[in-house]
């Protein structure tokens, strides 16, 4: 009897654990959900290599509590040191050219330079002008021009390209009938040299033109001669023109005065561009501090304040333009006693 039921007992445990149909055990379950992988090789840990980032990392957040990089850090320290440097050569080279300006005793009158300046006077100028856009400046101002044209203060002729030679009838501005063109055009300059430049500039550019003359003369006492008295007989002209000449004439209320009287009286017009005083006062400090210098070199009173002279000269403004810190100034002016119209 006791064998029979150990030998039941082994039949029992002999048999395999049969598991209802559609129900599977937790581990089952998790062995299909997550299939095994091999085991991945361990790193290798280098002990110095942690301690250099641990050190690394403590210097940075040292350096840079604020979380910029040292490296930014740095690179921003070497900016400011070199644009302070910069800054300082600037202020130092500033006060050197100051201290040598002060020391010169100029006269109110350097037109002579231009005698030696005229061959190098376009290089000199041209990169300055291009900065500035002073060719579209004097090509809208010299547009204007027409009739019998003087220019005064030509220099070598770098207006000469921007004139309309082609008199003709049409309208202004406002729409009212009015002559368009030049029926002739005088230049005029102190300095024989630049005359001859400009007139160089414009015979090549317009070698059939015959209307036109050259002169060199001052501007204070210039009359009116052929080809305008020639053509018409009358003693004034239609536009008068000057770019950047008041800085050098010793009296330049003067010449603008005397301008006026030989200006048309009902219709004629003073067209004016020329560089002076700005409306800041700081930069007038700087450009009084270095115009003995200046003008030295140049020829050229560059702080002289346009307004000023053009409102002493008694003329009437028509127009009034300012760039560049107020340092160019436009004028359209006419005669005082020219009737409204």
């Amino acid at each position: 009897m006791h064998a029979t039921w150990l030998g039941r007992a082994s039949f029992r445990t002999s048999k395999p654990l049969i598991t209802s149909r559609g129900v599977q055990s937790r581990a089952s379950r998790q062995r299909r959900s997550n299939p095994i992988t091999p085991p991945q090789p361990r790193k290798q840990f280098n002990p110095d290599i942690q301690r250099f980032q641990e050190r690394y990392d403590k210097k940075e957040s040292a350096a840079a509590p604020h979380g910029i990089p040292i490296r930014v850090l740095t690179f921003m320290g070497i900016t400011v040191l070199a644009i302070s440097t910069y800054t300082g050569y600037l202020y130092s080279s500033y006060q050197q050219e100051v201290r040598k300006a002060q020391a010169l005793d100029i006269p109110a009158d350097v037109s002579d330079r231009y005698n030696s300046t005229a061959s190098n006077f376009d290089a000199e100028v041209d990169l300055s002008e291009k900065a500035m856009g002073l060719g579209k400046k004097r090509a809208d101002l010299i547009r204007l021009a027409r009739g019998d044209v003087l220019e005064v203060s030509c220099g070598t002729g770098r207006n000469v390209k921007f004139y309309d030679l082609k008199e003709r009838r049409g309208t202004d501005e406002q729409g009212r009938a009015a002559i368009l063109g030049c029926r002739s055009v005088t230049f005029v300059d102190l300095s024989p040299q630049m005359v001859d430049i400009a007139k160089e500039k414009f015979n090549a550019a317009n070698p059939e033109y015959t209307r036109v003359a050259f002169r060199a003369q001052d501007a204070a006492a210039v009359t009116v001669e052929s080809p305008a008295r020639a053509h018409t007989g009358k003693g004034h002209y239609d536009t008068i023109v000057q770019t950047m000449g008041l800085c050098s004439m010793p009296d330049p209320v003067g010449t603008l005065r005397h301008l006026g009287e030989i200006t048309e009286p009902e219709h004629g017009r003073i067209l004016l561009l020329e560089h002076g005083r700005s409306h800041y006062e700081w930069l007038n400090r700087i450009l009084d501090n270095l115009a003995p210098l200046h003008a030295d070199k140049h020829g050229c009173w560059w702080n002289r304040d346009i307004g000023a002279i053009v409102k002493e000269s008694g003329l009437e403004v028509v127009e009034e333009k300012r760039w560049h810190f107020g340092t160019t100034w436009r004028y359209i002016l006419r005669p005082k006693h020219s009737d409204q119209s």
